[in-house]
Order: C-alpha cells, then sequence, then structure tokens
C-alpha cells in the first residue's frame, strides 16, 4: 500500500500569473499542513522570485504574509496559519500579490484534493508553462514589451560580422596572420556578447528539474535553496 493513512491532504494548487500573454502559470503539490509563510515561499521557488520586494496574499477579504520590520504588518504569524485552516473546496480561488511596484499577481486555485503518497516529498511542481518574468522588469505590460522586442528585433548585425569572421576563418591561408583573419576584436567580443544576451532571454522556456531540486530542499530545511536569492 503506497499511501500514507495518516498523512495531511495534498492541495493540487495552480499558479496563474494575471496580465501576460501566453500565461505564465505552475502546477505544484502541497501539504494542507503547510502554512501561508511555506506557501509565500513556494510561490518565490517556483517563479524563481529572490524575495526582494513586499507581498500579500488576500484570501476571503483579508491580507495574510510575512511582515517586514518598518513596512507590511499583518494580524497573524503567517507561520501560524496553515492552508487546512481555511477549509478550502476545489476550485476555491484567492490571490497572491508580489512586488507593489511592478505588482505582480498570481491567482492561486484549488484545483484537487489529494492523498499523500509513501516516499514523496511535498512541495513539488508537477507542471508549467514559460519562464516568470525577471526581478524589477517594470510589471506585465514592460515584460510582455520585452518579449516582443525578443521576438522582433533579433540582432542581424551582429550575426553578420560573425559569420564575415567565421567566413574569413574558414577561407583563410596558413601564412595569413590572425588580426588580419578575426578583424577588430573588440567589436567582434561586442558581437558575440549581444548574441549571448539575446539567446540567454529565453520567456518561452520552463525547466521543472531545478525549480523541484530548491523545492526538494526547501522541503528538507536544507538552506541551499536560498542560494539564487545570495548570488
Amino acid at each position: 500500500m503506497d499511501e500514507i493513512d495518516n498523512a495531511p491532504e495534498i492541495f493540487q494548487l495552480h499558479f496563474l500569473l494575471r496580465g501576460i500573454n501566453p500565461p505564465v502559470w505552475r502546477r505544484v503539490l502541497i501539504r494542507s499542513d503547510d502554512t501561508i509563510a511555506d506557501l509565500h515561499y513556494i510561490l518565490q521557488i517556483v517563479f524563481r522570485w529572490t524575495d526582494s520586494h513586499l507581498h500579500r496574499f488576500v484570501i476571503r477579504g483579508k491580507e495574510y504574509g510575512i511582515g517586514r520590520s518598518g513596512c507590511t504588518a499583518f494580524r497573524t504569524d503567517a507561520r501560524l496559519i496553515r492552508l487546512a485552516d481555511f477549509h478550502f473546496r476545489p476550485n476555491a480561488r484567492f490571490l497572491y500579490e508580489y512586488d507593489f511596484r511592478d505588482l505582480w499577481q498570481h491567482q492561486i486555485r484549488l484545483e484537487a484534493v489529494r492523498r499523500a503518497h509513501a516516499g514523496r516529498i511535498y512541495p513539488v511542481c508537477i507542471a508549467g508553462a514559460r519562464a516568470a518574468p525577471p526581478e524589477d522588469c517594470g510589471g506585465p505590460w514592460a515584460y510582455m514589451g520585452m518579449m516582443d522586442h525578443q521576438e522582433l528585433d533579433l540582432p542581424w548585425d551582429a550575426l553578420e560580422r560573425i559569420d564575415n569572421v567565421l567566413q574569413r576563418v574558414v577561407n583563410a591561408k596558413g601564412h595569413e596572420k590572425a588580426g588580419d583573419v578575426l578583424g577588430d576584436l573588440g567589436a567582434l567580443h561586442e558581437a558575440i556578447e549581444r548574441v549571448k544576451a539575446h539567446t540567454a532571454f529565453r520567456p518561452d522556456r520552463f525547466e521543472r528539474r531545478p525549480v523541484n531540486q530548491r523545492l526538494r530542499q526547501y522541503a528538507e530545511g536544507n538552506v541551499a535553496w536560498r542560494q539564487e536569492w545570495e548570488e
């Protein structure tokens, strides 16, 4: 028997980042005895945020979250409020807001309630689509502008310069000097860096493996899950 009789229920939650098209979303399995504080850190992990800004949950008209000295304060301690305490029913929805300047709004929906399985560590991300926006990029409209720029403004001049150098290398004769073949090294380096920067921004890509590695570290109490925040 692979199910645990006395384990907490498992909530299948769907996180949708509002205001972005094509949609950015994640599907995560979370223990019902996890707290609001846990949920905050889980959201930060699956969207690759860095907890650099204020946040809040809005659940049934009330605000919850982890307060910061001199900033946001909440009436109840998020570390003491379990998800099970809300008695959510399937399709229940609530809001998570992060970074009140860029105002990233996440719709959280309870899709299903499951039983825990022996040997499985929760939380775990089971599906998702597209990369989350980078921190401090300006909000949904600014991010969609970045995606349009990525798609429409390819660095053709940089690619052409690199192609010309490669053609000279291929056609070079043994007696030619490297400097004559490669040309302006500064301009070549700049072209390569522009192409690298363009290809590094991949809004269409979401990789579950590194996310689940960090979720596992979080579940096990391994502080390595915070490493990206400190880099």
